[in-house]
Formats: structure tokens, sequence, C-alpha cells
């Protein structure tokens, strides 16, 4: 355990109270968290955990409290909602240490399942992702009316993420009842100087991007700042946020959503598009560096066809250069005659960006001698490799050199320490995805892992092709729009039309002879030396050609074997030299000398597992630079000062990698000076006893002076207002409503209903629906289900339709509401739900604190709900009888379904019709008169006699 560790606890058990704690990111918070845990004794009472949404931090928790003390039995459990109450009720008695849920919480505190008395704290592990209204802070203000003196101790590792907002940390604060905050930045004294005390031996190696790298790059940065100086036009965003360097990180979706959020129906499309398009160019940075060649231009495929026609982004004045330049980083075109076609003279760029989509002008760009009869193309791969590739294996290498001459040493002398250098070399990689492929590249070779890469990718637009054929052919006539062989449908009908015809048509082509000799099962390996000979002269279409022998491909996209034939190897064709002309380059040799290598664990930094403590490596490569892991390696370091660790930084030379690992650091450094300037003055109300007031202390105070407002009726007595109270169903403590109907006051009885959210009433049923629960419940027919039950049951059904308060109080804007009614519009689905269910009552609401308000007023002149009766709503009893269902009770539920579609029988004359007969057979034998004295009418009469007495029409 870290010394500073020692001083966080330290300073959290001075104060009885608890108290915020806010460090840096990777400065092991679970750590922390299982220390805290171990002085825990069960004579204080019982400790309760909130689960946090993470499951990783709650694993790393067990995992070192096994490791700090073995011998410690009191792991803390789990408190789910499959235990049954009393079973709950006595493990809250117990004194020991549970994790649970805020949910399963909440609802045994209202309950009073669980004795308040016997919680000695609550330790909250997401501190950062608080509010006023989440059900943390209602479990904490119920905690504190019941029990002062349990101690709240919330921590976050977040620190951008508290001061999101205004006084973010502050009303975190109030609402947790918390006077004390303790700021633990990477900078404080105590950590900087343990930290620092014998760092490990760095190694910085970076490494230069090829050129092709490079210029996507700065298309991509020339692309973000034209988007970004559009969304400064629309003047709604603050300007000191819109920088490339925010726009390396996520939060800058979150920062730009957040003060965009309540105009958005009044945006235009444009900067709709603008915020989704920065979204999408940040991805792409980060895969520039994260990916091999052939899968980001696989992802740009993928973008083309999906954003063509929306984004702002594709049609930016740089934007052909990022396709473009990932295009020549995988492949070359060229004509048979030897002139590269993605190499040609600048002046002639826009030209043929001009005519891309057309195959015939492209090749008329050298003059017009070049024809599309008599010129071919061939496609040569060139598969760039990463530049990390190569660089790792060399450090891998001199590793292992390093190493074999420490043992050879150790022969000769006896070293010390000998048993603490375990030899392990860790790569740590962002996602599993680079792992596994970092690993085939040391198993195997770079040159085969692209290969392999370049394969899936052909395949793949033979896959896209094949599935637009088959949607295309049942509406083409015949032998309009079904090609032959390899070559495909027009680009233009493919969505691919910035893509020309006969580039298409070669990566088509290619693909075919994969899957051809796939198909046939030939594949054998490829023997060295056999390049000059061995070879044979193939014919037909099926053949692709190998190392030597280019595949031509006319103009037409159809092989053309009467030029130059294709070749393949004798006895079977290797799948790695069938796919046209390999691009040879000097890392070619790499495999005739290969040099031992290290055994190597791999890391994904996204699993987010205590690594370092399971494996103890002795030197870890990081891949893919991360500010939290730099930490995790000095924490780790710290704790085991006399092992040699050994850490190889590997970036690429001025990228946006480095960029964003440097700016990472400045954003928290100056999240913590932001932190540190509000603690200064940051104005905590507390009460007499010194203990902090919450953000609703004024309603509180009101209550408790409530009978000395009035004096001068009846010696200073008043009235004592009846307690609202409402039924919630215990699905609903998801959301934050409960809470705020607390803080106003109502009585919260959380119980499982089966029909409704909120029981306000005997009369008043209310189901709730935010904004995307209401789009997902109209898609799945399950609204229409839940407003039916609603309407047998009571008399007032109500749906709420609540917003979110920091978005638009609008479903869209008044432009895109139609004038017709249409089955994918929300504004129409509303309609016909209030046609077809009349008593049906739509109340709009901004806020939570607005549906409150509306709650208590529809309450105002009603009778309280019955607990008893409410759950018995919609259940049937033994005897299958439904409690309340006036028509399942009295009537064939099914039989009035039947009479209500029938012609002439409306909602204003079926309950009568109900009441002149009793069954549907004696409805079909009554005359017209008695049928029109029923249904108020003689024409609905006759309307309905003529339905019930009209023949059935037989083919005889």
């Amino acid at each position: 355990m870290v010394q500073f560790h020692e001083h966080i606890i330290t300073d959290l058990l001075d104060d009885s109270n608890g108290g915020l704690v806010i460090l840096s990111s990777g400065l092991s918070l679970s750590k922390l968290i299982s220390s805290l845990i171990l002085l825990h004794s069960s004579s204080q009472g019982t400790l309760l955990i909130l689960s946090p949404s993470s499951p990783s931090i709650k694993s790393k928790i067990f995992f070192h409290l096994k490791a700090l003390n073995p011998q410690f039995h009191q792991v803390p459990s789990e408190i789910t909602a499959d235990l049954p109450a009393h079973h709950r009720h006595s493990l809250y008695s117990s004194g020991l240490i549970f994790f649970i849920t805020p949910r399963i919480l909440i609802v045994d505190l209202l309950t009073n399942k669980l004795p308040t008395s016997n919680i000695a704290g609550l330790i909250i592990l997401n501190a950062h992702s608080l509010s006023e209204t989440s059900t943390e802070a209602f479990i904490v203000r119920i905690i504190r009316s019941f029990n002062r003196n349990a101690y709240i101790r919330a921590f976050s590792d977040k620190p951008h993420a508290m001061v999101s907002g205004f006084a973010k940390v502050e009303r975190t604060m109030k609402c947790l009842y918390i006077r004390k905050l303790h700021l633990w930045p990477r900078f404080q004294v105590y950590a900087s100087q343990e930290l620092e005390k014998d760092p490990p031996v760095v190694v910085d190696i970076r490494v230069p991007m090829t050129k092709y790298m490079v210029g996507i790059q700065k298309a991509i940065i020339e692309v973000m700042d034209a988007c970004l100086k559009e969304m400064r036009k629309t003047n709604k965003v603050d300007v000191e946020d819109l920088t490339v360097e925010n726009g390396l990180f996520k939060s800058f979706d979150e920062i730009v959503r957040r003060q965009l959020d309540p105009i958005w129906h009044t945006l235009g499309k444009k900067t709709k598009q603008l915020v989704s398009d920065l979204k999408t160019l940040r991805k792409l940075l980060d895969y520039l560096v994260r990916y091999d060649a052939v899968t980001f231009l696989r992802y740009l495929d993928t973008l083309r066809v999906s954003e063509s026609f929306r984004s702002v982004w594709i049609f930016a004045e740089g934007s052909y250069k990022i396709f473009d330049y990932a295009k020549k980083r995988v492949y070359r075109l060229e004509r048979s005659d030897g002139v590269k076609l993605n190499e040609s003279d600048r002046s002639v760029k826009n030209k043929k960006r001009k005519r891309k989509g057309d195959g015939k002008d492209s090749e008329e760009v050298d003059g017009p001698s070049s024809t599309s009869s008599s010129t071919g193309l061939v496609l040569e791969e060139v598969l760039e490799e990463a530049p990390k590739w190569k660089v790792l294996r060399e450090v891998l290498e001199e590793i292992e050199e390093e190493r074999q001459k420490q043992d050879v040493a150790r022969e000769e002398a006896v070293v010390e320490d000998e048993g603490d250098d375990n030899g392990i070399v860790l790569v740590a990689c962002k996602d599993e995805r680079s792992c596994l492929q970092l690993e085939e590249c040391i198993v195997n070779s770079p040159k085969k892992v692209m290969g392999e890469e370049w394969k899936k990718y052909l395949l793949s637009k033979l896959q896209l092709r094949d599935v637009v054929r088959q949607k295309k052919k049942p509406k083409d006539p015949k032998g309009f729009g079904v090609l032959d062989g390899v070559t495909p449908i027009s680009p233009a009908q493919n969505a691919e039309a910035s893509i020309s015809k006969l580039e298409h048509d070669a990566l088509l082509a290619a693909a075919s002879g994969i899957r051809v000799l796939a198909e046939k099962d030939c594949v054998v390996e490829d023997p060295p030396g056999l390049d000059s000979g061995g070879r044979r002269r193939g014919k037909g279409k099926g053949k692709v050609g190998s190392k030597n022998g280019p595949v031509i491909i006319d103009g037409s996209g159809v092989h053309n074997s009467k030029k130059v034939a294709t070749r393949a190897m004798h006895g079977g064709t290797n799948i790695d030299n069938m796919v046209l002309r390999k691009h040879t380059s000097a890392d070619a040799t790499i495999s005739t000398n290969v040099k031992p290598l290290p055994p190597v664990h791999f890391y994904a930094l996204e699993s987010d597992q205590p690594i370092l403590d399971v494996l103890k490596p002795s030197i870890i490569i990081v891949y893919h630079p991360d500010m939290t892991f730099v930490r995790e390696i000095e924490v780790y370091k710290a704790e085991n000062p006399s092992k040699r660790l050994k850490v190889f930084f590997l970036f690429y030379e001025e990228s946006t990698e480095v960029q964003k690992f440097e700016a990472s650091i400045r954003r928290e450094n100056g999240a913590f000076e932001s932190l540190i300037r509000q603690k200064s003055m940051m104005m905590i109300p507390v009460d007499q006893d010194g203990r902090c007031l919450g953000l609703n202390s004024t309603v509180e105070a009101d209550l408790t002076n409530s009978q000395n407002s009035i004096t001068r009726k009846a010696g200073g007595r008043k009235e004592v207002d009846k307690e609202m109270q409402i039924i919630v169903d215990m699905r609903e403590f998801m959301s934050s409503l409960p809470n705020v109907l607390h803080q106003k006051g109502m009585r919260i009885i959380p119980v499982t209903l089966e029909v409704g959210d909120y029981i306000l009433s005997p009369l008043i049923c209310v189901e709730r629906k935010s904004i995307q629960d209401l789009f997902m419940s109209f898609t799945s027919g399950r609204l229409y289900h839940q407003v039916e039950t609603m309407v047998r049951y009571y008399r007032i059904p109500v749906l709420l339709i609540e917003f979110s308060q920091d978005k638009s109080f609008s479903f869209q804007s008044a432009s895109d509401i139609g004038d017709d009614v249409t089955p994918n519009n929300i504004i129409s689905k509303l309609s016909l739900l209030a046609l077809h269910f009349p008593r049906l009552r739509i109340i709009w609401s901004r806020s939570l604190h607005a549906t409150a308000e509306i709650f208590a007023s529809l309450k105002a002149n009603q009778d309280e709900p019955d607990e008893t009766k409410a759950m018995r709503v919609g259940v049937p009893s033994e005897d299958g009888i439904v409690e309340n269902d006036v028509r399942a009770e009295n009537y064939n539920t099914s039989a009035v379904e039947f009479l209500r579609r029938l012609p002439g029988v409306t909602d204003s004359n079926y309950r009568a019709i109900m009441d002149g007969c009793k069954s549907l057979a004696e409805l079909a034998l009554l005359p017209v008169e008695k049928l029109a004295e029923l249904m108020g009418g003689q024409k609905a009469a006759r309307t309905l006699r003529d339905f019930l007495d009209a023949k059935y029409p037989t083919l005889l």
C-alpha cells in the first residue's frame, strides 16, 4: 500500500461525518477502498457499498482484499432482489459489509425493511455521476433523517467530470450532506514525492508515421477545423470549447450536446449533422493510429455508404485526401502500359476526381490513344504495415538479447535480487482486437497478417455485391441489372458512386478469384524459391495471377485472357500470392532471419483488470499510451521499490496520439486547479450541531417550524396537513421521479404493480414514459397494451410524457410535422392512440419537478390510494376472477370487443345495446325497431341489421 493512501484514509477517519475524495485517474482507487474495508469492524454496524455501474472496480476490490489480507474472511457479499425480505433484514443487522444496488436499497429503506440505526456508513464509488435527483442522493437523505451518526464517504477518480456544469462539487456535497472535500491530484506533494522517489527506467520511442498516415491525419484535422468553424457560425455554442484539442476526447461530444440540447429542435439539419460529423472525425483520428491500413480503409468504405448523403465532412475541401491516401496505403492501380492511375500529376488530380464516377472518362485522362477497349487495368498490392509493428519486434528482440546476456552473467556470478526479476514482458494495447492482431504479427509475420486482412476486405466487397444483386433480381426484367462473372452492377446503383468503375471491377475480380480457389479447396503453402520457375500457363477467368503475373482487366471489367494470360502455381495456387501483384519491400526478408523473442503477455486496457498486480511484469511496453495506465505503472513501482522495472513507450511522432496523451494530463491538471479554487470559496450550510444541510434544507426548516407559523389560531396550533401518498411501481426506481416526489413531501409506497407506474388515487392511474421509452413502446406495441389495461381498471387513465430538463421541450421541429397521418410519425401515432382510447388523458411534462407539481395538483381533491387494492389490480385470483375489472366480472370481454367492431355500433351506443340484450345470439334476433330504440337511430339500426342478414357469397 502506498503512503499517500494512508494519508487519505487518516483524513477520512478524522471526520465522523464522512467526506468526498477526488483523486487523479490511475492512482488505484480500488486499493484505497479495499484498505478502508479492512479497517471496518462489525461492532460499528453494517457497511453498505453502492454497486458501481462498471463491474470491473468491484472485481478489483475483491482481488485487492485477498492480496492485502489473505486471512480476511469478511469478503463483501452482494445483496440482490432474489433474497427474501426477512433474509435481507437479518443481513442488514449483521454488522458485515455488503455491495448493494441503489434500487434495492432505496426500496428497502422506504418499506422499512432496513433498520437504519444499524448502518455504520455508506460508501459511494461514482461521485462524479451524482446529482440532486439521483437515487444515491435519495438514499443519503433518508439515512440522514433517521441516523445522523452514519458516515457517507464518496469517491471519484474522474476530476474532469467534477468540473462540468455550475458548482458541480458543491452541489454534490450538499446532496450527500458532506462538509469535507479531499483533493488528491498527481502533483500533490505526498503523491508526487512517493511516485518519483524510485521511478522505473523509461524508454520513450518516437516512431515516424508513413507519409500517407501523415497526409490522412493532416486532412482529418483540416476537415475537423472546417466543421468547427461552421459550428461557430451558429452562435449557440461556447466558442472557447470548440478547439481541435478538445475534439480529441469523448467528452467533447457531451460538452457540445449539453449546450445544444435545450435548443436542439430549433437547430437546422446542418448543425445537427456537424455534431455527428465531429464524433466521426474523432473516431477516424483514433482508428488511424490504432488499426492497420486495410481495417481503416474498410471503416472508411462503411462511412462512404452510410453517411454519403447526409454528412457535411465528406463534402469538405480536403476530405477526398482521406479516402485517396487510405486507398494508396492498401493498393495501387496501374494500366497495363505502366501508367499509375493513383500517382498522376497534381494538375490532373481535380479532373480525375470529377471523373471518378465514370470509367470511360478516367481512361481518357492521358490522351486519346488510351481507350477503354485497348487498355487493361492492373491492381498492385501495397499493404502498408503499421510502423509500430516493426519497432515492437525490434524492442522484443533487444529485450531477449539483454536477457540472454544477463543469463550468462548469472551463470558466471551470483546476482542479487534474482528472484525479483521474473522476466515477464507485458504489452498494453487499447482493445482486444489490437492485442490479437499484434500477437498474430509476432507469431506469424506482419506480411501474413496484412494478407489475411486484405482477403477479408476483398471478400466483403463480393458479399456486398451479392446482396445488392439479390435485392435487384426480383424487381428487374430478365437481362437487366443481372451481370455475369466478375463484373458488378454499376457503382451508381451500388451506393459507391465515388469509386471509379474500373477500380471497383478490379477489386471484385480479385475477390472472385479468392472465392473460386477457396471453393475448389486447392490452397497449398507457397514454397520459397519457386518464384522464378515451376509455373505453367493457365486459361480462363477463374485463375488469378501470382507474384509476377498481374491480372489484366479490360474496360468492361472482364478478364482479358487473350492479351496476357494469368498464371497459377503448379499443383495449386497459394492464396497469399494469388491476389494480383504483390508490393515487394525491404521488410520481405524478415522471415529468413528471425531472431528469438521473449514470451509476451498482451493486455487490453479497456478490460480494466489489475494486470500489474497479477503478473508482476519486469518489462512493460505501452503500445497505445494511456494516462490512467501510466499512473498505474507508477503506483505499481512505488509499491515494489526493489523491483527492476523497464517501461517502453511507443508514440507515433507528431501524431494526435501524442497530442491526446499530453492534453489529457493538461486537462486533468486544469480540472484540479479549478477544484482547488472552488474549495477555497465553497459555502456549505451547516446546522447548530455543525452538520451539513442538504439542498432542500429550507423545506425541512419549514416542516419543523410549521406548528409555530401561525400563533393567533388556537394557541399556536395549526391543523396538520394531510400527508399525500403515491403508490409507485418497483421498476420506476430506476428513474429519479420518486426522489423528486419525496422531496416535495409526498410519501412514497413502493410495490409491484401489474397495471400502471404511479397510482395517485383510487381513480387515477399514470403510465410514465420518457421520450426514448415512448418511441420504443410505440415500436414494440407495448404502449397499446398498457393503455388498454389502464382503461379497463381505472376511471381516469393518464399517459405522462416526460421530457428531460436539459433538453428541448419538443418532439420535433415544427417544419418536420406533416399534414398527413403517417405510420412512422410520432405525432400520428399519438393521435391514433387518443382516438382509439377516448378516456385516456395525455399529460406533457417539461421536467421531473414539473411532474411533481402536476401530481400534487391532480391529487388535490382525491382520496389517497389503497396499497393492497392497487397490488391486486390486474392480478387474477385463484378462481380466475380479476378484481376491479367491471367488464371482466359482468361481461364477456371478447364478446364486448366483437360487438364494438360491428357496423353501426359506436362508443355512445354499445353500452345501451349491452343493457338491452344478454348475448350476441339475442342481438342477432332483435327486430329493426328494437335495434333503433337501443342504438338511438334508424340508420344505425338498419346498417347493423343489413350486416347481420347479409348472405355469405358462395362459389356454387
